[in-house]
């Protein structure tokens, strides 16, 4: 076991009993001049320390806040200078939208748990301006949080205020400074994981080579609303009706990121039943620049979050003790897995059948590719590959976007995702701005 220092994001809704949503809304604008002001001020070639101290000068958050603003928007600009050369966009100088408040505990926001398990707020909207309430959530995100009160391994971190889906949520952060996460060299069970567009397969193999299980998981519906968010936006701008396209990547960008905590949640749990499992992905870091298949195919493969999928996934196995790793992923989609052939040739696929051209072994293309991550883990780990000439039948399991549901999401709106489905009446009535958008990306249809 080896110990690592592991921060949750706890999501809560806002039963705001003094002060008003408008009071927060005014705090988000400010939070935005700060921002939009340090970006300006970046550009004008103004030294960091100098942008931090004026606009801390002339801010109207407390000077903590304003500071944690600052450094979040400096964040954006130095994850640019740090990845330029791989085409990274400079971070938009100025932004229209609400931008989050970021407070510390005990300056910007203080938290009060009550002895009936309530927990209170206080937030400093902006200096003198405060708003206070009762937080609204899951009862597995209040027992975290009751923990990090109580526990002396644990600490309440930094928070937001955001305004999502029509409704003031609180993201606090709680960390636990010693959480014990086992050591990938001592995992009897090696999970593979390869991650698609429209599927993540996954295969679990002993140290012996035998396979004890595999699955693969799809979400057809997740590339077929990012197609649908794509076409709106090209018409909109084609009808020069661009009104609302912030408004549609937003709705992009909040729905792709619920299917993927949903989907991660999912892997682990699968993960989970195995004794002593490593989870093993593909490095995918230098996987944009070896991505050339004509634009259309660019554009889908390049907008996909594959390594977030993978962070997520990575994350949410280390609270339950498991580590993770990577491989090069060279050829894992073209060899042959059997052992005594390995035969790599590009035409051993057709999109997702698998047939090696020397041996005519044949299996579901992202399942073998999951099998081959492996099988390039324990090379490496044991100098060996061990023996495999067949593999068990594969199991799909396609997530409906209708039907039971399963846990509530802790990250954000509940939406068709095409993994699970979960209700809540505070999500249900969508916002003025989404109806208007559904009337609009009409009319530019017609």
């Amino acid at each position: 076991m080896q110990s690592s220092k592991l921060t949750q994001t706890l999501s809560f809704g806002l039963d705001i009993h003094t002060g008003s949503g408008d009071d927060l809304q005014t705090g988000c604008l400010e939070a935005r001049r700060i921002r939009n002001e340090t970006n300006r001020l970046d550009q004008s070639g103004w030294d960091w320390t100098d942008i931090k101290s004026t606009v801390v000068d002339n801010a109207d958050h407390v000077n903590n806040t304003t500071q944690l603003i600052v450094d979040k928007a400096l964040g954006e600009i130095e994850t640019y200078l740090d990845n330029k050369t791989d085409g990274w966009g400079r971070p938009y100088p100025y932004i229209d939208e609400s931008y989050p408040m970021v407070m510390n505990h005990g300056e910007g926001y203080r938290l009060f748990p009550e002895d009936d398990r309530t927990v209170r707020f206080r937030i400093t909207a902006t200096r003198g301006t405060h708003v206070k309430g009762e937080l609204c959530g899951s009862a597995d995100h209040f027992d975290r949080l009751q923990t990090a009160f109580n526990d002396e391994e644990w600490r309440v971190g930094m928070a937001e205020v955001v305004h999502k889906h029509g409704e003031w949520r609180l993201h606090v952060t709680v960390t636990h400074k010693t959480h014990q996460v086992a050591s990938k060299a001592d995992a009897d069970t090696v999970v593979g994981v390869d991650v698609n567009e429209d599927c993540i397969a996954l295969a679990a193999m002993s140290r012996d080579g035998s396979v004890e299980d595999s699955v693969v998981l799809e979400y057809p519906s997740v590339k077929e609303q990012r197609h649908e968010f794509f076409t709106k936006r090209k018409r909109m701008q084609k009808a020069e009706q661009t009104g609302f396209e912030t408004v549609v990547k937003t709705e992009e960008r909040d729905y792709v990121h619920d299917c993927l905590h949903k989907v991660s949640r999912k892997v682990v749990a699968w993960v989970s039943q195995f004794n002593d499992p490593v989870i093993v992905f593909e490095d995918l870091k230098d996987m944009r620049e070896s991505i050339d298949y004509r634009t259309r195919m660019n554009r889908r493969l390049h907008s996909l979050p594959f390594a977030a999928l993978q962070e997520m996934v990575s994350y949410k196995a280390a609270w339950e003790g498991i580590p993770s790793d990577n491989v090069d992923p060279e050829y894992t989609s073209q060899r042959c897995p059997r052992t005594e052939c390995q035969h790599t040739e590009r035409a051993n696929r057709h999109k997702k059948r698998f047939k090696c051209k020397r041996c005519a072994f044949q299996d579901h293309a992202d399942r073998k590719a999951a099998v081959c991550v492996v099988q390039k883990w324990l090379e490496r780990e044991t100098g060996n590959v061990p023996s495999l000439e067949t593999l068990p039948r594969v199991r799909k399991v396609r997530r409906a976007a209708s039907g039971a549901g399963g846990g509530p999401d802790s990250h954000g709106h509940s939406l068709c995702s095409g993994v699970h489905r979960q209700v809540t009446s505070a999500q249900d009535s969508p916002s003025q701005a989404r109806e208007e958008l559904k009337t609009v990306a009409s009319a530019v249809q017609d």
